[in-house]
């Protein structure tokens, strides 16, 4: 059992302005991977990404409204508990949150900006932000990329950079955070018009993949963490053939030993399987998700989760630790679900 002798839980986010219940806890099975759904929590609105505490005991939750806040919760049991009131990030349409240097940070779609919230020793959260870095820019999509829409941000594998993707300006900006202010160390600048989403560093630290959503493509990239610098190299397809319209990627994921990236495309229901090889990526084959919009997937105990958020349901499948390949084991209904976190 993880944590000390603690049963696996998955916790699951959703929108609870399209029905969605809050944020799920359930049971893994660890030898099918299978879901149980234990109870749920509505404590915020519109919970729609989580990261869980190194230890296990807390975990923290966004608030994609217009107003903006990250809100924690204690885990002891089977049903999260808040501690303490959420926080407003000062941003708005959070999508995305990571642990990096004793804070949380959270990106801000709506506005374009990251924030990072202090959290206290005992895993809750300060009653306000220690700072704000807004971005700045905009792309060639005159729809989708008017001005900057951070999407993600985490710490690089070192932990000494905070790495934050930015589908509104086509780049990716490395910072720093000292004294709790965020600084931009380098932008680095990706092919105009593919809209980056989502990052996912290889194991081994010296590279990172790129989901890029208006593209649809994976860009592979050499990471350096000495320097904190990121070397765009390759760019491939995430599907074997043109889609008909906006395909919209969403989630990437890398295996543990680095061989395999996945990811999910909302607008083919599908998930990819690649090898990684060298600079590059292969794809390998697509398979259906399970459902309708997949959101985000996560990678753990050599199964793949994705949250559908159309069709309401966490699928899980087996992987194939020779191929990659995604197998369907089973799904479990959460209406609106939009991330998965295990711990």
């Amino acid at each position: 059992m993880a944590n000390g002798g603690r049963r696996r839980r998955a916790f699951v986010g959703s929108f609870t302005a399209a029905g969605g219940p809050g944020i799920v806890t359930a049971a893994v099975a660890p030898d099918s991977g299978a879901l149980t759904v234990l109870s749920s929590v509505n404590g915020v609105p519109d919970p729609s990404y989580l990261a869980l505490a190194p230890d296990g005991d807390t975990l923290y939750a966004v608030s994609e409204t217009a107003e903006g806040a990250v809100a924690a919760y204690r885990v002891p049991g089977d049903r999260p508990e808040p501690a303490g009131p959420p926080v407003s990030v000062h941003g708005s349409g959070p999508t995305h949150l990571s642990l990096f240097a004793g804070h949380v940070l959270t990106a801000n779609y709506g506005s374009g900006s990251v924030t990072a919230v202090p959290v206290r020793a005992d895993g809750t959260l300060a009653r306000t932000a220690s700072g704000v870095l807004r971005h700045t820019g905009s792309g060639p999509h005159t729809s989708r990329q008017r001005g900057p829409h951070a999407h993600q941000v985490q710490p690089d594998p070192s932990g000494r950079w905070a790495v934050s993707v930015d589908l509104g300006t086509d780049s990716v900006r490395v910072c720093t955070l000292a004294d709790g202010t965020l600084r931009v160390h380098r932008e680095i600048a990706l092919r105009p018009g593919s809209g980056p989403r989502h990052l996912a560093f290889h194991p081994g630290g010296g590279a990172a993949y790129v989901l890029n959503e208006l593209a649809p493509t994976v860009t592979v990239c050499r990471w350096d963490a000495a320097d904190g610098s990121l070397r765009p190299l390759t760019e491939t397809p995430v599907l074997p053939g043109a889609p008909a319209g906006d395909a919209y990627p969403s989630g990437i994921a890398v295996s543990p030993d680095g061989r395999f990236v996945w990811t999910a495309t909302r607008g083919e229901d599908v998930l990819s399987v690649f090898a990684a090889e060298g600079d590059g990526l292969r794809l390998l084959a697509t398979v259906p998700c399970g459902g309708h919009w997949p959101r985000a997937i996560t990678v753990a105990d050599g199964f793949l989760y994705a949250a559908n958020e159309r069709s309401g349901n966490v699928t899980w499948f087996a992987l194939d630790p020779a191929t990659g390949t995604p197998r369907r084991g089973g799904s479990v209904e959460v209406p609106a679900a939009s991330c998965v976190v295990l711990g």
